[in-house]
């Protein structure tokens, strides 16, 4: 094996979240995948091809150099649309690979227009609308300026969308900001549209929203995280369970994770009691220990704060990461595994026999988002897709 581990893709599981997103998209509104972070950590690469073949035709990602990424590997047929990041010297590039891309400040849309005179040739843009996030976005303020800026430029821009994005749809303690986020939106798109700014796409529903507030799947929709398995909160999937319960139902989820990371045992040791454990003295044995070095650590994506805290599976079993996750390496306990030798696999995350570790449970462990461990998987670590 070249690399010190290596992530599994689940072909079948893909399918299965695909299609379970899809039934919650009764208007006919188009399904655009989001693949920032590296798809969630999954692999932008390895994605974009799986998801063609399920008929994905629209990617979603946060950067340039993302979009770079994705036009590598993507069908022509197919559109990408950056949210966040491109740098004026990039807006070039976006408009010649017919790119469309986020404007929320006078600045990019400036530098769009103008780009867009220069090549004659339009530049595909998001009007993004600040509807109560405080974050990106025109505000309401900002409307007349943004109409006449429009209008002056009509014949370089093609508006390919407007938008907004929810301060977080997958809770309930936020219910009355979205609903306020949603009434604004309508208000302001409506009077675009009065003033003759008609988009091809109206979008500002995530994972979240598609699953809790259905009013606000218009045009399109940017499904994420659900994509890979993974429910935006707890709380959403609570409440799934909770409405099958409902509906006398058996409560069973719906979602299932795309992903598994998987290792090899590297060297098999003896270690007798009262020895400490790697570096300094954060483990102690009291009895005599069978240790197992595994080639991956806080340099590979497992991060160090699960030292003495964390568990892999091996041989079926669940055992401890002990003593101090290193840079390129962890030791686990394995006095309870039967003949464990080099080569066998350690799962760090994904299932063996009838044991799971779960992004969550790390999530638990660390106090840490699956968003972010997803995210934090290194990218030059292959992944493969299986069935």
């Amino acid at each position: 094996m070249l690399h010190t581990s290596y992530i599994e893709l689940s072909e079948q599981a893909f399918k299965n979240n695909i299609k379970y997103m899809r039934e919650h998209l009764t208007n006919g509104a188009r399904y655009s995948m989001v693949i920032k972070g590296n798809a969630y950590g999954h692999g932008i690469e390895t994605m974009i091809p799986l998801a063609e073949k399920y008929g994905v035709d629209h990617f979603s990602v946060f950067s340039v150099s993302e979009a770079m990424r994705a036009k590598t590997v993507v069908s022509p047929q197919c559109d990408i649309m950056i949210m966040g990041w491109i740098d004026k010297p990039e807006i070039e590039w976006a408009i010649l690979n017919d790119v469309s891309f986020y404007v929320f400040t006078f600045d990019r849309l400036t530098a769009a227009c103008k780009t867009a005179r220069r090549l004659k040739k339009k530049a595909r843009i998001h009007l993004e609308l600040e509807t109560g996030m405080h974050r990106t976005g025109f505000s309401e303020n900002e409307l007349e300026r943004l109409i006449r800026h429009i209008r002056r430029y009509r014949n370089n821009l093609e508006i390919e969308g407007i938008c907004t994005h929810y301060a977080g749809a997958e809770s309930i303690n936020n219910y009355n900001r979205i609903r306020q986020q949603i009434k604004v939106f309508n208000v302001t798109a409506r009077r675009l549209s009065g003033e003759g700014i008609l988009p091809r796409y109206r979008h500002t529903a995530c994972s979240a929203a598609v699953l809790r507030y259905p009013e606000t799947i218009m045009d399109l929709v940017r499904v994420g995280i659900a994509n890979y398995g993974f429910w935006p909160s707890d709380e959403l999937r609570m409440n799934h369970f909770i409405d099958s319960e409902k509906k006398g139902v058996p409560p069973m989820d719906p979602l299932d994770r795309v992903l598994s990371w998987k290792s090899t045992v590297m060297s098999v040791n003896f270690v007798g009691a009262g020895e400490y454990i790697s570096y300094g003295t954060t483990y102690l044995t009291n009895r005599d220990t069978t240790i197992a070095t595994v080639p991956v650590g806080y340099g590979y994506g497992y991060t160090r704060t699960l030292s003495n805290m964390g568990h892999v599976l091996l041989h079926g079993k669940r055992v401890r990461v002990v003593g101090s996750v290193n840079m390129n390496m962890l030791v686990i306990d394995v006095s309870d595994v039967k003949k464990p030798k080099i080569g066998d696999e350690v799962v760090l995350i994904g299932s063996q026999g009838d044991l799971k570790i779960s992004v969550s449970s790390f999530g638990d462990m660390t106090n840490s988002l699956n968003y972010e461990l997803l995210t934090r998987l290194p990218s030059h670590i292959p992944r493969e897709v299986v069935d």
